[in-house]
């Protein structure tokens, strides 16, 4: 198979996908403790960041509202905001966004080259000349570069990375 083929043949997963897995997690969440939400929470920031930044900011103050609310009261709360968040289909500009977000993570550590060819790949992506699937598969690396185990914990790269190995720094060395 050509590499041309290769990259064709991704699959990504549709919108209606990405929701449909995010809820089983959710309703999984729903039978157990308020540290599960938390962690629920955590893992999908950026998944929620593209899709709703003011919903992701609502669903933190749900789970911060422990203390005062019942774990039944913070879960139907919850849920509201979630389906809201993940009504909206995420964009070139929200995905920038929390690329962006990802790269604040890695920045102090790249040296001038290595910024100049991030933000290269982020000007593709913005021209819709790589997917985000592409852009993604390409930063998945350098966050076992940098031993991110928040950043790998992310539903972000999972749901919408491409599932083939790729590497940013693999265009330095031609």
């Amino acid at each position: 198979m050509s590499k041309n083929q290769e990259i064709t043949n991704v699959i990504t997963l549709s919108e209606k996908e990405v929701n449909e897995y995010v809820f089983e997690r959710f309703n999984d969440i729903k039978k157990r403790k308020i540290k599960d939400l938390v962690t629920f929470q955590a893992m999908n920031k950026y998944m929620l960041m593209a899709h709703s930044q003011d919903e992701l900011k609502k669903l933190g103050n749900v789970v911060a509202s422990y203390k005062k609310n019942s774990f039944d009261e913070i879960i139907t709360e919850y849920e509201k905001h979630l389906k809201i968040a993940l009504e909206k289909i995420p964009t070139t500009k929200t995905h920038t966004n929390v690329i962006l977000h990802i790269f604040g993570y890695f920045s102090k550590n790249f040296n001038q080259t290595e910024k100049e060819q991030f933000f290269k790949l982020l000007d593709e992506f913005r021209e819709e000349k790589i997917s985000i699937g592409k852009i993604l598969s390409q930063i998945n690396p350098i966050i076992y570069r940098f031993n991110s185990t928040y950043l790998a914990s992310q539903t972000y790269f999972l749901l919408y990375a491409d599932p083939q190995p790729g590497n940013l720094f693999q265009m330095l060395s031609k």
